[in-house]
């Protein structure tokens, strides 16, 4: 199972963005474009397709304020970021309403109890969302920028899961696990890059989140977690590269490796229940380290 977060004005329709109020910003602006119609209708189909399968809807907040600039989300206090995630949520729940398509089918989970996580846009403003985090009860929060593949922790009370350093093939350096970051570290930012690369780029990219699943599986078993976009870009190599990167690591689970693929809300119901003193013995182990001994002897 995965974890989806969804930006709350994918379900709201372009007529109605002026009833968005971004922190720091014009009425209605948005960094990402409002929906069509179709595409919202499409939006709805699928994110009730994915709850049904058993996936977690999470949030990625709304209007996607990067940079630098004082309207970033960089920026935002903690009731600034109190208002972002409550318009997310009425966006979310009160679609039929803003859209007047009351013919379609409900969305099939009640959206306060289903949130319990986020991720913020361009992994921007984690500090002071946590307060309000906290207050709202969340669970995680997955928007730190370069984490490690060791052991989480909890910040301000809430889990702390963050994208890891991967090894890059080809390169001394590692690559944050997500597809935008591949993106960046191959064509330099560029969306469209000369479609001769694309399959070494592929290629390069599934390769990276499998050997960001090999390191931790052979050594100190931390959770891995990936990043993906709904994108095309570069001819929609980095779809296929997670979906291989997938594949692969399903295959290992189905050859009797002791492996799971969860959504964020699965994982901390599971490390919640799990002994502080064992928690804190899995956090001495770094990147790419085994335990002593052997499992065993480590947890014994």
């Amino acid at each position: 199972h995965m974890t989806f977060f969804l930006s709350g004005l994918y379900l709201l329709p372009e007529s109605k963005k002026r009833l968005y109020l971004p922190p720091n910003n014009p009425r209605g602006a948005s960094d990402i474009g409002y929906l069509t119609d179709e595409h919202i209708k499409a939006t709805l189909t699928n994110v009730r397709r994915a709850w049904l399968e058993g996936h977690e809807i999470g949030t990625h907040f709304n209007g996607h304020f990067c940079g630098e600039t004082h309207g970033s989300v960089k920026w935002w206090t903690p009731q600034q970021w109190k208002s972002e995630i409550d318009q997310a949520k009425s966006f979310v729940k009160e679609w039929r309403t803003n859209t007047g398509w009351h013919d379609l089918p409900a969305l099939p989970f009640d959206y306060d109890k289903e949130l319990a996580g986020g991720r913020t846009p361009c992994l921007l403003g984690q500090d002071n969302l946590l307060p309000t985090a906290r207050e709202l009860g969340w669970r995680y929060d997955a928007s730190s920028p370069g984490g490690r593949q060791v052991w989480p922790v909890k910040r301000s009370g809430i889990w702390d899961l963050p994208l890891q350093q991967v090894p890059f093939p080809g390169h001394s350096f590692e690559v944050l696990s997500m597809d935008y970051n591949m993106l960046a570290n191959q064509s330099v930012n560029s969306t469209k890059a000369p479609a001769y690369n694309y399959p070494g780029w592929r290629k390069q990219s599934a390769q990276a989140y499998i050997a960001g699943f090999q390191r931790a599986y052979e050594t100190n078993r931390a959770p891995f977690f990936i990043g993906n976009h709904f994108e095309q870009w570069n001819g929609g190599i980095y779809m296929d590269s997670v979906e291989e990167a997938f594949k692969h690591i399903a295959a290992e689970r189905d050859k009797g490796a002791d492996v799971r693929l969860v959504s964020f809300k699965q994982f901390v119901d599971w490390i919640d229940v799990q002994k502080p003193e064992v928690l804190d013995k899995l956090r001495t182990l770094e990147v790419g380290r085994q335990p002593v001994g052997g499992w065993k002897t480590f947890l014994a």
